[in-house]
């Protein structure tokens, strides 16, 4: 069996170790010429997409190059991605030679906004209300102050959002040259928690637990599972609008589900078709992490079960050098991704696990 993914960083490097264990090959579809591949060197072929050629006015890919990169790759069973915001045309050149899991529709939805929403709204699940590509002046009107500005794609980790605090900023974003985004009303949230799910060939379906999320201008720093002050009806929730997302697209593979809690509520924030920097704390706490269960989905193999162990917590290492391995306390696994020291650049992170969340917390933040 082996698997290519599109792209060459840390969740590609992640997968990979994940599976190689199980005999299952790996090549890299190296789609961003301005990214290194080292956190993926030595674990498989790593080849570069071919580049676009210009035709009837359309840059597309040429089939004799597409066939050229799929055996330069090793023949792969499938072609999965590491990230939402791939080239869709390139996803969909590579789909007649082999499976593409997810599905293309699925990678379409989940990397814009408005479709993600536009999916959302059609099975019932409820997210912010918001208008496409309407004047920030006008959405106000409906939609009230303090409102969000998003752009449909590159758009994570905090980049390209905007906050409309009063008209003075609505009338300053219609200035500015940009397009393809939407405008969604401001939530009042409890907190955040995301549900990390997967679905394989069969339909199976398994969901690890709800995981709590901190956030720091717009990117994680630290998730810590289970979710406190869960109750049932919040778990069954996330579950149902997780199973009723991955059974419409067909989906196969791990996904995640970025949730805001409203007291008795769930509002969803965003989709990502793929493993999910909140999930990172399986690679520890759970009988089978998400790595292993995308590859075992991917695979057609039986899914790993997602019972948790114990109390486990992730802090990510944003721009800085690796730590020391003697602050690696015995309770702790640091996971590195060889990538070069950048601010404000997700470079590893560390897993702990224990017995309560204060004590991981406590941990986390002593580490930070």
């Amino acid at each position: 069996m082996r698997i290519a993914i599109i792209g060459c960083g840390q969740l590609s490097r992640m997968l990979a170790l994940a599976g190689i264990p199980s005999g299952v090959e790996f090549s890299f579809i190296h789609d961003d010429r301005n990214q290194n591949r080292d956190c993926v060197e030595g674990l498989g072929i790593i080849e570069f997409a071919p580049e676009k050629k210009q035709s009837d006015g359309k840059a597309t890919y040429d089939a004799t190059e597409i066939e050229q990169l799929y055996k330069a790759l090793g023949n792969p069973d499938c072609v999965t991605v590491e990230k939402e915001q791939v080239d869709l045309e390139l996803v969909k050149a590579l789909a007649p030679l082999c499976a593409i899991y997810p599905s293309v529709a699925a990678i379409e939805a989940c990397q814009h906004r408005g479709k993600e929403k536009a999916l959302l709204t059609r099975l019932d699940i409820p997210t912010s209300a918001y208008f496409y590509n309407t004047s920030a002046v006008e959405a106000i009107k409906t939609l009230g102050v303090p409102a969000m500005v998003k752009s449909c794609t590159e758009g994570y980790d905090g980049k390209n959002q905007w906050l409309i605090k009063n008209e003075a900023d609505a009338i300053e974003f219609d200035t500015l040259d940009i397009e393809d985004y939407i405008i969604e009303a401001f939530v009042n949230f409890d907190k955040e928690v995301s549900q990390i799910s997967v679905r394989g060939k069969d339909g199976a379906i398994k969901h690890y637990p709800l995981t709590d999320n901190v956030h720091v201008k717009g990117m994680l720093t630290q998730s810590i599972a289970p979710a406190v002050n869960m109750t049932e009806s919040h778990i069954a929730t996330a579950q149902q609008y997780m199973e009723s997302l991955l059974n419409e697209v067909e989906y196969v593979g791990v996904m995640a589900m970025e949730c805001f809690v409203i007291g008795d509520h769930l509002k969803i924030n965003e989709l990502a078709p793929r493993v999910h920097n909140s999930g990172h704390w399986t690679q520890l706490g759970s009988t089978t992490c998400q790595f292993e269960n995308h590859i075992r989905a991917l695979a057609g193999f039986i899914l790993g079960s997602t019972k948790q162990i114990s109390v486990t917590g992730m802090l990510n290492l944003v721009g800085n050098e690796p730590p020391a391995f003697e602050k690696i306390a015995e309770n702790a696994k640091l996971h590195w991704y060889n990538k070069s020291v950048k601010p404000n650049r997700k470079l590893g992170h560390i897993n702990f696990i224990g017995e309560t969340h204060e004590s991981i917390t406590q941990q986390m933040n002593n580490f930070s």
